[in-house]
């Protein structure tokens, strides 16, 4: 993606960042924490979406895998449209689809229409983060793309803080009907900011779009997920409605692996994974993303459902999360540029998988200072991993081939952290089935007419059930937390030099969660 910058001369050799970058980093900024901030707003309140819907913890996950099911969809079409229709148009077009979709959330009537809204919330979302990021690639050159990686985590530090935070004090003092649209105004503001600060579009002819590659691609992984997810409602695997999308799902995957070494440019170039680098990268982050942002969904509900706590307390509570990155993200961002991401990423993959051990052992009454201990724990170390991986991914690339690898990074880390709510809300559905006193224990903490029914032996019962759910999903989370590591072992001892500067058109990736 081609973009033109107010930020002065696109190289230079200074790595400082200067007041025009640091303008243009404002907008993208701006955007991406309102992006972010919705997904860690709405995990703290899916307690209270199962409540109010009264459904269950597997469909209200929906609201999550939904969003980040639509980012995936359009961000290899973020770049095709940004180049056709210019970047500061497609930005200013993200934010309003951004807030309608927040706005549509708000007037959800049941989990359907509320999945449906979130979908087009994740549209603008989607679109939101590549362009603004290849705005602020192009504004300060290739020379500095370890501090833009630091500038562009500003929103990954204060979601995982902020997020739960609001989120659980809007609940709590409003309804959950704010948490959407508090999206509103915000979005009012960086729409003027950026019909400001972004230099006006000189629109291109661009490469053409893989649209039948996005035909077999997005609604395979939907379907597919949606089979997934419909295991708890169901009680096994082989009903009609797990096996019959999950099937379909899964040929319409592999027809997108056929047809994408086809065209000669897929919507997924496939082809990169000849190189062993980013191939190593991308498996690593794949396995880290379905483990860690899956498992991070279900932390607010441990203290919401097992605890008792109300959603503004969870929200404090998790906060530690965030500090521990907001450590070590600048740290890594400085130090990947200067010795090999291996170095980086192994303390940081071992710092979660100390804590994560500990989270395998929660029951119904284990300390807190323990568990806000490990979370901060946690979060040095998925500082010190998300975004150095992403790093390891481009260092051996050049030339164009630079953009398709941070596309391909981009929708694997979103198709992750989709299949890791679906997996670990299976899972822990899964484990409160099999308890007859966990979701009465959950509900009698809401409602004194089911309490009045379980003797209190039973509802300490339902309790340690559900907490024991907990712990066994975050075993699951564990073992794939491990499994990232024999890749990233595989990753070069040495710093490796890029084989050619940056493209251009290549996007910075940040993480959504």
């Amino acid at each position: 993606m081609t973009v033109e910058s107010a930020a002065g001369p696109v190289h230079s050799p200074d790595t400082k960042l200067d007041a025009g970058v640091l303008k243009v980093a404002g907008v993208v900024v701006l955007g991406a924490i309102m992006s972010i901030l919705d997904i860690t707003v709405v995990s703290v309140a899916l307690p209270t979406f199962q409540d109010v819907f009264d459904t269950s913890y597997a469909n209200v996950a929906w609201t999550m895998t939904g969003y980040t099911l639509a980012l995936a969809t359009v961000i290899p079409l973020s770049g095709w449209a940004a180049d056709r229709f210019g970047p500061k148009r497609m930005y200013m077009t993200a934010l309003v689809l951004f807030v309608l979709g927040s706005a549509l959330c708000s007037t959800a009537w049941n989990i359907g229409t509320l999945i449906t809204f979130r979908v087009l919330q994740g549209l603008g979302g989607g679109m939101l983060m590549p362009v603004g990021m290849a705005i602020m690639t192009r504004a300060a050159g290739p020379e500095r793309i370890g501090r833009v990686m630091a500038v562009l985590g500003v929103p990954m530090l204060l979601g995982p803080i902020g997020g739960p935070i609001l989120g659980g004090w809007l609940i709590d003092v409003a309804s959950w009907h704010w948490i959407f649209l508090i999206n509103v105004p915000i979005g009012a503001a960086a729409l003027v900011y950026a019909a400001l600060v972004l230099p006006k579009d000189t629109p291109h002819p661009s490469e053409s779009f893989d649209f039948l590659g996005m035909l077999l691609l997005s609604p395979g992984l939907a379907l597919f997920l949606f089979g997934v997810s419909s295991i708890p409602e169901k009680g096994t695997v082989a009903a009609a409605l797990v096996i019959v999308p999950g099937v379909i799902g899964l040929l319409l995957v592999l027809g997108f692996v056929v047809h994408a070494f086809r065209p000669e440019h897929p919507l997924i170039d496939l082809r990169l994974f000849k190189n062993r680098q980013l191939t190593l990268s991308t498996i690593a982050m794949f396995l880290f993303a379905i483990a860690f942002f899956g498992a991070g969904l279900l932390i607010p509900s441990y203290f919401l459902q097992v605890r008792g706590e109300n959603t503004l307390h969870a929200g404090l509570l998790v906060a530690p999360q965030g500090i521990g990155a907001m450590v070590t993200m600048p740290i890594a961002g400085f130090l990947a540029d200067k010795i090999a991401i291996k170095k980086i990423v192994i303390p940081g993959l071992l710092l979660i998988t100390a804590g994560m051990s500990v989270l395998t052992q929660v029951d119904a009454h284990t300390s807190y200072a323990l568990i806000l201990g490990v979370l901060f724990v946690m979060g040095l170390g998925m500082g010190g991993t998300m975004m150095p991986l992403f790093t390891a991914s481009l260092q051996t690339l050049k030339g164009p081939t630079i953009a398709r690898g941070s596309t391909l990074m981009n929708i694997m880390q979103q198709i992750a952290s989709s299949i890791g709510a679906a997996v670990m809300s299976v899972v822990l559905t899964n484990q409160e089935k099999d308890s007859h006193f966990a979701l009465p224990a959950i509900a009698s903490r809401r409602d004194k007419a089911i309490a009045d029914k379980l003797t209190p032996a039973q509802l300490a019962q339902g309790f340690a059930d559900t907490a024991n759910g907990f712990a066994t999903t975050f075993s699951v989370a564990l073992v794939l937390i491990v499994a990232t590591l024999v890749p990233v072992f595989l990753l070069p001892n040495r710093k490796v030099e890029r084989a050619e500067p940056v493209a251009e058109e290549a996007t910075v990736p940040v993480a959504m969660h």
